[in-house]
């Protein structure tokens, strides 16, 4: 297979399971958030251990160590994506799946504008106003919920600044992750000890099957990042994506036809704009990369 058909498939798989992700998440239906996302974080940092020895990382993980830089920008991410995980389990056993997907269809949005604000990048036409119709989606759904979507806004915010964070470490993704999980590791398992102690820990109290399902988050939580990275190194940042849509798309049908949670013509019309304003944004972007650049236009005119 070739290795850009077989990228293609590493990214399709990867946002397949990001997508399905509610529908193991759901399961822990007996535990609160923190508990849920403390386990996740220590069979996290556990499986990418057994993962930087069998793929010998641990001389670049050193490397990052060593380099402030990347050392105190990996640890800025780890508390990120930790924010990221607890909302959205949180929002995944509170019957907000839909609000989830809608956190994830912002992403691109607001990472884009991040670039305008913090990199000083320039947006074209198109993206200004696909940023202006998905700003519109926002505020009418929090007409319609007579609240701000604090999860989509929570996991728009934290996995955007997650994605800025991680650029400026310059890191792997499995000696990334290694570090970020070994940041904020201890304080899962000081989080474990005390609800143990209060009498609050309850993966440990519904049998081996429910535990074993706990265990299995460390590897839920490394394989579509492993599968992700390997797509990224085989097909070009537009398939990428392009291919970024298919977990909130997937998430958004968990919701709706899986755990029937509502959608009142106001809230249909609300992620239709924030479709309109994918849609705008992604055409724009390939249209920006189909045209010539100024030099080649005159070379080709000479």
């Amino acid at each position: 297979m070739p290795e850009q058909r077989k990228g293609l498939v590493y990214g399709v798989l990867s946002y397949l399971m990001w997508g399905l992700f509610p529908l193991y998440w759901k399961l822990f239906d007996r535990s609160g958030a923190v508990e849920v996302l403390a386990h996740r974080i220590v069979w996290a940092v556990l499986t990418i251990a057994v993962l930087v020895v069998a793929t010998r990382r641990y001389g670049r993980v050193r490397e990052l160590l060593r380099n402030p830089r990347s050392r105190w920008a990996l640890m800025v991410a780890a508390v990120l994506i930790s924010v990221n995980w607890g909302a959205y389990i949180w929002g995944v056993n509170h019957g907000r799946v839909v609000e989830t997907s809608l956190g994830y269809f912002i992403t691109p949005l607001f990472t884009v504008l991040l670039g305008v604000v913090i990199l000083h990048e320039r947006l074209r036409v198109g993206q200004w106003v696909a940023l202006g119709v998905a700003f519109i989606a926002v505020v009418g759904l929090t007409i319609e919920n007579g609240r701000p979507p604090w999860v989509a806004i929570v996991l728009t915010f934290s996995f955007g600044f997650y994605g800025l964070t991680k650029k400026q470490a310059d890191a792997g993704a499995i000696e990334g992750m290694a570090i970020e999980s070994a940041t904020v590791a201890p304080l899962a398992v000081i989080t474990l000890i005390v609800l143990a102690i209060q009498g609050n820990s309850t993966v440990t109290h519904h049998g081996p099957g429910y535990l074993a399902i706990a265990v299995l988050a460390g590897p839920v939580t490394a394989v579509p990042l492993l599968l992700f990275g390997s797509a990224a190194t085989r097909v070009s940042m537009t398939t990428l994506g392009l291919l970024n849509y298919i977990a909130p798309i997937m998430q958004f049908i968990v919701g709706v036809l899986v755990f029937h949670e509502a959608m009142s013509p106001m809230r249909w019309a609300g992620f239709a704009l924030v479709w309109l304003a994918l849609a705008i944004f992604t055409t724009s972007g390939l249209a920006a990369r189909r045209r010539p650049a100024p030099e080649q236009v005159t070379a080709t005119a000479v």
